[in-house]
């Protein structure tokens, strides 16, 4: 269901409002995401605005969670404070939508983005979904309720993009957003196995408990940083499982309006060279972080234009 705001029910923001919501936006994506940042300056001004704007609400919204304020996380233990804060973070999301009316300045490049593209607010509820998920579970205990995890937290970006950068007239664009789904589904993956290290120092394990147990490597061993021939088996598995997403994603990219797949491809290619310089470490993700260096980000660039040229 599409949910159209009331522009009749609130003031109309000035030109400068407009304006200044719309660098913060820029700025708080180009200081939280620079691969995302860089792939969005390859889209066409209107659709880079509005993925800032998207942006911008995602991070904030993680930041409840995830920010310095927000208490490490225990099992089985919620923070009412937090919750309360997501709580009402979901009421201001649904005026939004329903009524038109913020109070935050970032909000009205996104109350722009949701009018101009007519924005489903599903997927926005389901990323709160996700952030309740982090402050209930640290633990997950099969792929499957990873995958919904990850769904939450990431398959709705994929979801919210694809509806700006539009589709071509023959294009299934329900196979479509499947992919875009899997696309964040796999960058939420490699999000997780480059933060294996940081997540432990917080409590946290993301890795499906059972895959653990696959290769007979334990929660201890875990938080104390082992790497050894089974970790690395592991780690390959994941690996193995990202890059299928990945290959999933691939698929839906020629379904896009021509001006967004070059962005599309870059981020999917800059991501995916998160897994190998892991390998390249030797799945080293406990005291080493896996980044992409800056001279590789520019060499992506052309080869990522000429496949979104197909």
């Amino acid at each position: 269901m599409r949910v159209k705001p009331q522009p009749e029910s609130r003031s109309t923001p000035s030109v400068s409002q407009r304006l200044a919501s719309l660098e913060l936006c820029r700025q708080i994506t180009a200081q939280y995401a620079k691969t995302f940042y860089l792939g969005s300056l390859l889209l066409p001004l209107p659709k880079r605005q509005a993925i800032w704007a998207i942006y911008a609400w995602l991070r904030q919204t993680d930041e409840l969670v995830d920010g310095f304020e927000s208490p490490p996380a225990t099992p089985f233990v919620q923070s009412p404070s937090t919750q309360a804060t997501l709580a009402r973070w979901a009421e201001d999301m649904e005026r939004l939508f329903t009524k038109g009316e913020t109070t935050r300045l970032s909000d009205l490049a996104l109350l722009d983005t949701i009018e101009r593209y007519h924005l489903s607010v599903q997927p926005f509820q389901d990323m709160i979904l996700g952030q309740q998920m982090d402050l209930q579970t640290n633990r997950y205990a099969t792929w499957e309720d990873l995958r919904l995890y990850c769904y939450r937290v990431a398959g709705t970006v994929g979801l919210m993009s694809s509806e700006i950068m539009g589709f071509v007239p023959e294009a299934d664009v329900a196979a479509a957003k499947e992919a875009a789904v899997a696309l964040g589904i796999a960058m939420q993956l490699t999000n997780i196995l480059r933060d294996v290290g940081e997540d432990a120092r917080r409590g946290r394990i993301y890795l499906p408990l059972e895959d653990l147990h696959r290769f007979g490597y334990t929660e201890a061993e875990l938080f104390q940083g082992v790497v050894d021939e089974r970790w690395v088996r592991l780690m390959q598995f994941e690996i193995s499982r990202a890059r299928g997403l990945y290959t999933q994603a691939q698929a839906g990219i020629p379904a896009l309006s021509p001006d967004a797949r070059w962005p599309v491809w870059a981020s999917l290619m800059l991501y995916q060279q998160i897994l190998d310089v892991i390998e390249r470490n030797r799945y080293q993700v406990f005291h080493q972080r896996a980044y992409v260096s800056s001279l590789r980000k520019v060499l992506t660039l052309p080869v990522s234009w000429w496949r979104a040229q197909y």
